[in-house]
């Protein structure tokens, strides 16, 4: 472990988050699954992370029931996922920035993954590559938003980031950068662990 990713896993500790840190995706996976029980209910938010580590299959394949919106093909079953995931009794996905202060950064489109991160599920799992690491605040607001294009290219929206590579701060109709959530320290009503790998994943 690097001294860096150190310091983030004690900051993390200290903001009275569990946190881990895994040297491969392998041992992450395999301590995800075990904390996991079989009979518990998974909802999961938008997270390319989530998705290239192809865990909503290996949970249904497993007997979890799960809830995840990218899986559903209509509007209604996709709005029905969201809002079933918010309730589960373990939700997981990824973070947009991590701080070195131990802080977790996300903006969000809809808001659904932001709010399920801190109300609504009895325990969430934030899986996290390193590429995710800022220094702070403005640093990991910066991150994320140079990064949006990515997301807006893969879900065919009509924004100018999809065209240009870069945040404009816009005012599009298909604006995804609607809603900023920094969650601070461990809500109250809910546990969140975070799962660090020394790997680069997601975006």
């Amino acid at each position: 472990m690097s001294e860096r990713a150190k310091k983030i896993i004690e900051a993390l500790r200290k903001n009275n988050f569990k946190a881990q840190y895994f040297d491969d995706v392998e041992s992450a996976l395999d301590a995800l699954l075990n904390k996991i029980k079989v009979d518990e209910s998974v909802g999961i938010g938008g997270s390319m992370t989530i998705s290239q580590l192809d865990i909503p299959n290996i949970l249904k394949k497993r007997g979890n029931e799960v809830h995840f919106h990218w899986l559903e093909s209509t509007p209604e079953g996709i709005d029905s996922a969201r809002l079933l995931a918010s309730r589960c009794d373990v939700y997981l996905t990824s973070t947009n920035a991590l701080t070195e202060k131990g802080q977790l950064i996300n903006i969000d489109g809809i808001g659904n993954r932001a709010t399920s991160m801190v109300y609504g599920p009895k325990k969430v799992y934030i899986i996290c590559g390193i590429n995710k690491i800022a220094k702070n605040v403005d640093d990991a607001i910066e991150l994320i938003k140079n990064n949006a294009y990515k997301n807006a290219r893969r879900l065919k929206l009509n924004t100018p980031c999809a065209v240009t590579g870069k945040c404009n701060d816009c005012d599009s109709p298909q604006r995804m950068c609607n809603v900023t959530v920094i969650i601070e320290k461990n809500p109250n009503k809910i546990e969140i662990e975070v799962l660090l790998i020394n790997k680069e994943l997601g975006y």
